[in-house]
């Protein structure tokens, strides 16, 4: 009796195919971003209104400068009860995080998930290859990308 020594072949059929879990895939795109010369009253306003914890800082020329949260303008808060009364006056380049850690549109959802819980924050913003601000990815876009991916497709 001869034996196949290639094994099980598989076939067109047998294949599955898989999902793209990138980071492209999932980013928010339509972005709130303000400016570094904006008040942090102006930031408060519009975390308020569009019910989002922070955003990115961009200059004129739409680089990336920080990240402005709601803990950042909490400082300013806090600044005005030394002073027993709300100053709230302070810019948005005063009180942003300036060495913000960036990722890639490429990058697979999980290995940003790692990054999540490695760095212990909540939003990463998304730069292309020529260091453009394309999006966002935060931890709740990678909980809806693994709702709406079925594990047998994870690549």
């Amino acid at each position: 009796m001869v034996k196949n020594y290639k094994g099980a072949q598989i076939t067109k059929e047998d294949t599955i195919e898989t999902q793209p879990v990138s980071v492209s895939d999932y980013m928010s795109t339509r972005l709130i971003t303000f400016h570094p010369d904006q008040s942090i009253m102006e930031v408060v306003e519009q975390l308020l209104k569009h019910k989002i914890s922070g955003a990115p800082v961009v200059n004129d020329q739409k680089e990336l400068c920080g990240i402005i949260s709601e803990g950042d303008c909490l400082k300013e808060v806090v600044k005005g009860k030394y002073h027993n009364h709300p100053i709230m006056d302070g810019k948005v380049s005063d009180h942003m995080a300036k060495n913000v850690i960036t990722i890639h549109p490429g990058l697979n959802i999980f290995e940003a998930a790692q990054m999540f819980l490695e760095k212990k924050i909540r939003r990463f913003p998304v730069l292309d290859e020529t260091g453009k601000l394309v999006g966002q990815i935060s931890q709740k876009d990678i909980m809806r990308a693994v709702q709406n991916i079925k594990s047998e497709n994870w690549r």
